[in-house]
């Protein structure tokens, strides 16, 4: 079932980062042994973030139950998170908001509504499509034959 959920924070730090990912883990999926998380490729996204940001035994114990998918660098308009920042952007952000109180608000409003929706992205076209448009992004993934010769 399509979930999302987002964070207001005064900055973008590997702090933040890794204080998402333990509210990821230990609020909203206590219970789940694998979390799959679609990042895309900011500098902060790292596992060396968690360990920055806690002792090494929290960093491990909340890196162990994710399984992160990165987007690729070169097809942003494939990603889906990119998306659903565009629909946020549209639906709660396309206006001015003064204050960080009404900013929280106005997200968590949207956010329970967005989720309440079921809304998901459908994608139109398929790996082979996508490989086709965008090659570098992705490669075809077929094992090469051990026998054949280098050229």
């Amino acid at each position: 079932c399509p979930w999302r959920h987002v964070t207001v924070s005064e900055r973008r730090t590997a702090h933040d980062f890794a204080a998402s990912l333990q509210e990821l883990a230990d609020v909203h999926y206590p219970e789940a042994e694998r979390i799959r998380v679609v990042l895309d490729n900011l500098s902060t996204h790292t596992p060396g973030a968690l360990y920055e940001a806690f002792p090494a035994p929290d960093a491990h114990r909340i890196l162990r139950r994710l399984e992160a998918h990165f987007t690729p660098k070169h097809a942003s308009w494939l990603n889906m998170a990119e998306i659903e920042i565009g629909v946020l952007k549209r639906q709660c952000l396309a206006r001015r908001i003064d204050n960080r109180g009404c900013l929280e608000r106005e997200i968590a409003a949207w956010e329970r509504a967005r989720n309440a929706s079921g809304a998901e992205i459908k994608w139109m076209f398929t790996t082979e499509q996508a490989r086709a448009k965008m090659g570098r992004a992705y490669p075809n993934t077929v094992p090469r034959d051990p026998r054949a010769k280098e050229s």
